[in-house]
């Protein structure tokens, strides 16, 4: 049995990653946090893999930056987190926009990576 504060901290290091490449306007390094399959679901229609993740987040605009928080969270395997984050996306010129996150995370032989990534805007 794992913990809630293991898995929380198991999703928080990979959400700090993500974070930091993101403010960074870094889409490759965002990739790499992407397992090679993964489902990319972003406010735009969805993509599928790295060069998906790294092209979403190359069109995003410079000054782009995230601040999330963990609304939710559960191990589902030994392998695989469930993560669901509230997720303020700002920019430098317009209002930010707040969204909510669902990350699925695998273990791999890289570690931690996202396999699976949709954003919805809240009702």
């Amino acid at each position: 049995m794992h913990s809630t504060t293991e898995t929380e901290a198991i999703l928080r290091g990979v959400a700090d990653r993500w974070k930091a490449a993101v403010d960074g306007h870094e889409p490759r390094r965002v990739a790499s946090l992407f397992t090679e399959d993964a489902i990319f679901q972003g406010l735009h229609p969805y993509g599928v893999g790295r060069e998906a993740v790294a092209d979403y987040y190359d069109s995003q605009p410079l000054g782009l930056t995230a601040d999330y928080r963990i609304l939710e969270t559960r191990r589902l395997y030994d392998d695989l987190v469930l993560g669901y984050l509230g997720v303020d996306f700002s920019f430098t010129d317009r209002p930010a926009i707040t969204v909510s996150l669902s990350l699925l995370l695998k273990r791999t032989d890289e570690g931690w990576r996202v396999a699976h990534y949709q954003v919805s805007r809240p009702s």
